[in-house]
């Protein structure tokens, strides 16, 4: 098949986009000072995390994204400046104001993002000192996009980015995100940036259709983070664009994005691709796919290649608003051949049953990305999620989080 669009073996900056990324010392040596700059007014679309305990650059960044006239981002890592109360909001209104004079835009052109530590004060002293003089660090070229990604990330193991050409213009996304992952709405922290010329109503109404089927398909460890945040900037420097083309590769760069998520979620060694199909609606299809990849009993058991279907069954029967029939439920590892429905498993002799049970121990074991198919009757419900194992790693990380 034919893509609509030219994805890039490299990150591609963007005509009219200025980007940075460096160390600050927020916490450590690390960079953690990220800011995403356009010479030209941007056509914008956001979506925030539907948390009941947003983050101070929620608060502010709604109010800002209203308008949907973004034209610069600025964000930290190392500090949420989550439950920090007015001075919060009061701090992420100073780095907006700051930034803005910085650049000559109204404040409310630009979005806070943070992300880290919950509970601790912002030390906004050290963003004052870093926006100064930031318009003349800004650069356009590769190396300032992947610092940007890099600066973004708290317990990331590596920048997730993606870039492609879409006619004779370019999108270049990045994100972050490795635990408290199970977004609401988009994902941990996202940021598009495009020369494509957009209308701002359909802009937002193309990143809700994006977001639904990617960032909110994903899932690390259940937890919906306070500070969820997905920008686009369109600049519009390349002129129209097939819209139907553009939104096939923002549905490319999101899905790689959300799949670069959940393969590097905190402690994880495989990826795990969910399909559940045969469900009454896409709504209970997804119901159960949300139950599957959040269990701990699944993740361990994909994590030690232990092939216990039980523990699907578990997961499917505690969709209490969708029952199912055990005569209808099958679980797929892997190649459909390695599918192995329960009634069948209840009637196989011990002969055929425990090579059975190898074959598929054997799948989860050699693969990084394990593929698993769920069946759950002759509906026309099918959704598909990503998630990752459950292992030690995520225990050690999370356990000195803070420390």
């Amino acid at each position: 098949m034919t893509l609509p669009f030219t994805p890039s073996p490299t990150l591609l900056p963007v005509p009219g986009f200025w980007w940075l990324g460096e160390n600050i010392g927020i916490k450590d040596t690390s960079l953690d000072f990220a800011v995403l700059y356009s010479e030209d007014p941007c056509q914008s679309a956001a979506m925030f995390t539907r948390s009941n305990m947003p983050g101070a650059p929620i608060i502010v960044g709604r109010e800002h994204a209203a308008g949907g006239g973004l034209q610069a981002v600025v964000v930290n890592s190392k500090n949420a400046n989550v439950a920090t109360g007015f001075s919060g909001v009061e701090r992420s209104r100073l780095v907006c104001e700051l930034l803005g004079r910085e650049l000559g835009l109204d404040p409310k052109r630009v979005l806070p993002s943070s992300t880290g530590v919950i509970g601790v004060p912002l030390p906004v002293e050290k963003i004052v000192a870093a926006i100064q003089g930031v318009k003349g660090r800004l650069r356009q070229n590769a190396a300032s996009v992947q610092a940007f990604s890099q600066a973004i990330q708290t317990t990331d193991t590596r920048p997730k980015v993606y870039s492609c050409k879409v006619g004779g213009a370019t999108l270049t996304a990045m994100a972050k995100g490795a635990g408290m992952i199970e977004p609401n709405m988009a994902t941990m922290l996202a940021y598009m940036a495009t020369d494509a010329a957009i209308p701002q109503q359909r802009l937002q109404a193309m990143l809700k259709r994006v977001a639904d089927q990617t960032f909110n398909r994903v899932s690390v460890d259940s937890d919906t983070s306070t500070s969820d945040t997905v920008v686009v900037l369109a600049n519009g420097r390349a002129g129209a664009v097939d819209e139907a083309a553009f939104e096939v590769a923002m549905l490319a760069a999101a899905t790689h994005l959300a799949r670069a998520i959940a393969r590097d979620g905190e402690g994880a060694t495989k990826l795990i691709t969910l399909t559940v199909e045969g469900a009454d609606s896409p709504a209970a299809a997804l119901a159960f796919a949300r139950s599957i990849i959040n269990s701990p009993l699944v993740k361990t058991a994909v994590h030690g290649g232990d092939p216990n279907w039980g523990r699907f069954v578990m997961a499917v029967g505690k969709v209490f608003s969708h029952p199912v029939r055990v005569e209808d439920l099958s679980v797929t590892f892997g190649d459909p051949a390695e599918g192995l429905t329960i009634r069948e498993a209840l009637t196989r002799d011990e002969g055929e049953y425990k090579p059975l049970l190898a074959r598929m121990s054997r799948y989860l074991k050699e693969h990084e990305e394990v593929v698993i198919a769920v069946s759950v009757g002759h509906g026309p419900g099918k959704e598909r999620i990503w998630g990752c194992d459950l292992g030690p790693g995520y225990v050690e990380v999370n356990a000195h989080y803070t420390t």
